[in-house]
């Protein structure tokens, strides 16, 4: 069809759906309206992390075929949908390789069992796709140093960076790191990672927690801090130098290359502990700044990250380091930056073999997100890991589904993309009785396609204020042109009212309303 014939149909259906539409005052802005009870949040980050280092989550094992490397991995979507997430956190880069076919990396070996062979399609190419067709938002997931979980460098493929640059290779603990005191390291990683970046079509550039393995120098770079460490105090300060280098190049970069995407990092939960330093947490934990060379806080006070999802994998009230403690530590950290604060959560921990006796409580994982609720720095959580959110054990991620997740969310918006354009408001054509319940058909306007339909559901003709929050949204449903959705638990008289939102998670005005009639 051609375009300006599509405009006409388009014109025609926005005037008959204004013929018999509800009216709806001007669009309120979408901050959480406050009441007493609680207010399910309109934005809110549920995620999980996917993990492929040593098979862990996906693939389960090396040598799949294609087809069932693919199964395996809609399966998680399946999972990620029915937990009601809306992200899902996938690591592409586990060891100096990757899940695409990179020009600086090998194909890892966990796609095939052997690394450097091809597995036969491009994994993130397919990834990526699927994921944003179920309307769920992809962060690709990378270890920027760690090269190998094994000691011996003649096991890296032979066009590995590390067998071309010996030099570049520190073994440390049975495993094997890229220097990160080396500038020309540097630059290579941020080169290896970018390329994903600029040629795919992801939603997020996300770190774990893994920078430098240790604080010793039996993690021998002292070659590296001979040659460039001359104008730091001590081999400490250096390193964590180096570390902040990576972290504010990769912001600029990612700001650079693809400025609408998110880039955030998911450290080890304690900064410092306040009997090492006044502006640390009340805990007796092991210290990213120190024992990582990660200062944390640093990155979020300076503004270099979009979001932090500390790993805060600890039950309330332990006795070193206690959840009900780090939040409101963690919350004041971001409280007045730009960079998002979202949880990371142990699903790991909850009834596993091993964890103490407070682990085998069923409903401590929904007292942390409860606890959440009070601190409204907090923008949601990432589950670790895939298999245990699917596992399920004691019911525990179905209890905070129950608890928590009882309305949809809209992924975050990030603060520095608020006041990019919105996306054109959509056109509810119809809202009709069908059966099953109600249907409705929703129409883009405008040139670009949304990602999302946001659709709100009323037993009255809204008002600006009913759009605020979520709790009268009853679907966040994949876009395309043209979409029909039914809601089964549509009735005679709803009102219905439908937004556009983009990848970047900004909103249009809603639609008109619609009321179903019989």
């Amino acid at each position: 069809m051609s375009s300006p014939t599509r405009r006409t149909v388009l014109r025609g259906l926005a005037l008959a759906a204004a013929a018999t539409a509800v009216p709806l005052p001007a669009f309120a802005s979408t901050s959480t309206s406050a009441f007493a009870e609680y207010v399910p949040p309109l934005r809110q980050m549920r995620g999980m992390w996917i993990a492929s280092v040593v098979n862990i989550n996906w693939p389960s094992k090396p040598g799949l075929t294609a087809d069932q490397q693919k199964a395996e991995y809609l399966a998680w979507l399946d999972l990620a949908q029915a937990r009601k997430l809306n992200a899902v956190f996938v690591q592409i880069r586990p060891t100096a390789d990757a899940f695409w076919p990179s020009p600086f990396e090998p194909w890892s070996q966990y796609l095939t069992g052997t690394q450097g062979q091809d597995p036969g399609y491009d994994p993130l190419a397919f990834v990526v796709e699927e994921t944003h067709k179920r309307g769920l938002a992809f962060h690709a997931w990378f270890n920027p140093y760690r090269v190998s979980m094994q000691p011996d460098p003649s096991k890296l493929h032979p066009d590995h960076p590390g067998t071309k640059h010996p030099d570049w290779i520190v073994p440390y603990g049975g495993k094997l790191y890229y220097n990160p005191g080396m500038p020309e390291v540097r630059a290579f990683v941020q080169d290896a990672m970018m390329d994903a970046v600029t040629r795919y079509d992801i939603d997020g550039l996300h770190f774990d927690d893994y920078f430098y393995p240790v604080n010793t120098s039996a993690f021998d770079d002292s070659a590296a801090f001979a040659k460039y460490g001359q104008d730091f105090p001590d081999l400490a300060a250096w390193r964590r130098n180096n570390v902040d280098l990576l972290v504010q190049e990769m912001q600029q970069r990612v700001r650079q290359a693809k400025p609408e995407i998110a880039w955030g990092i998911s450290p080890s939960g304690i900064w410092r502990n306040k009997t090492t330093d006044p502006l640390g947490s009340e805990t007796g934990g092991s210290q990213s700044y120190d024992s990582l060379h990660a200062d944390t806080r640093g990155w979020v006070k300076k503004g270099w990250l979009d979001y932090i999802a500390p790993q805060l994998y600890w039950y309330i009230g332990q006795s070193n380091a206690d959840y009900a403690k780090l939040v409101p530590w963690w919350s004041d950290v971001a409280a007045g930056t730009p960079t998002q604060l979202w949880i990371g959560q142990a699903a790991y921990k909850a009834g596993a073999a091993g964890q103490p006796a407070q682990w085998f409580q069923p409903d401590e994982l929904t007292r942390h997100l409860t606890l959440n609720r009070d601190h409204p720095q907090v923008g949601g959580d990432i589950w670790y890991n895939s298999g245990d959110v699917r596992d399920d054990r004691l019911g525990s991620v179905t209890t905070v589904v129950t608890d928590h997740y009882t309305r949809p969310a809209l992924g975050p918006l990030l603060p520095r993309l608020a006041g990019g354009a919105a996306p054109r408001r959509p056109v509810l054509v119809w809202a009709r009785r069908v059966d099953g319940g109600a249907e409705l058909r929703i129409l883009a306007t405008g040139r670009d396609t949304p990602f999302q339909y946001a659709v709100f559901r009323l037993d009255r003709p809204a008002r600006p204020e009913d759009f605020a929050d979520a709790r009268n949204l009853v679907a966040v449903v994949p876009a395309d042109r043209h979409v029909r959705w039914v809601d089964p638990a549509g009735t005679r008289g709803a009102y219905y009212y439908v937004t556009a939102v983009d990848r970047a998670n900004r909103q249009s005005p809603p639609s008109q309303g619609r009321r179903v009639q019989w």
